[in-house]
């Protein structure tokens, strides 16, 4: 989401390093580990079955989703979808991805404060991002200042949103880590390395997101103190 004129390539440059960066990251580590069989040889879904079993987490059910990297967890059905790749092989990658989506469920299963407060802004988020931008055109259209700051606190919503998202990943991975452990899963240091890398890569997407997120709205907010 942006106007553009030549400023904006102050935060469009940077955060387009950001965003390559990260997936670059993403995709080198979840192919290199993806290849490394993890020490118990079991598959993404067997993974999940005893997590489940070792940490208590019954309530929670495991689907099949099509696609790559379409792995998830849905709270509002409390279950974890885990795509092919994922659930069929028996790599340290897949135990990793698992094993984060799990750490969501945890988080859920025992009302985690961080994330009932990103759960509390996603209705807003189905409508924010959208009002922003017409807000934000409208008020640069009409030369609107009143307009163009509105655009701008809608678009705060979405940024306080991808803010928040930052510390639910991190518990969620750091729970992750933990389940596998408790799981008795961490057998090897491949499986503790390799799961550790393609959880820290997966995380600076969110960074990366977040970041992007507040550079955008930063140049917003120049626009609007310009036509002051």
């Amino acid at each position: 989401m942006f106007i553009f004129d030549s400023s904006y390539l102050l935060v469009f440059i940077p955060a387009l390093l950001l965003s390559l960066g990260a997936q670059f990251l993403v995709m080198s580590a979840f192919g290199k580990w993806s290849k490394v069989r993890n020490s118990l040889g079991l598959t993404g879904a067997q993974v999940a079955e005893r997590i489940i079993n070792a940490a208590g987490l019954h309530g929670v059910g495991l689907e099949g989703v099509p696609g790559q990297r379409t792995d998830h967890y849905d709270p509002r059905s409390h279950v974890v979808r885990i795509s092919e790749e994922v659930a069929t092989r028996p790599s340290v990658a897949a135990m990793a991805v698992v094993a984060h989506e799990l750490g969501h469920a945890q988080q859920h299963q025992e009302r985690s404060v961080l994330i009932q407060m990103r759960n509390f802004l996603v209705p807003a988020m189905q409508i924010s991002p959208q009002v922003a931008m017409l807000l934000i055109l409208a008020g640069l259209f009409f030369r609107a200042t009143g307009l163009l700051w509105a655009g701008i606190l809608f678009y705060g919503v979405v940024v306080v949103f991808m803010l928040l998202t930052l510390p639910v990943e991190f518990d969620a991975s750091r729970r992750g880590l933990n389940l596998l452990n408790q799981a008795g899963l961490m057998v090897a240091s491949d499986d503790t390395s390799g799961s550790r890398q393609v959880l820290t890569a997966a995380a600076l997407t969110y960074v990366a997101a977040a970041l992007t997120a507040v550079l955008n709205l930063l140049y917003y907010i120049s626009l609007a103190n310009r036509r002051r």
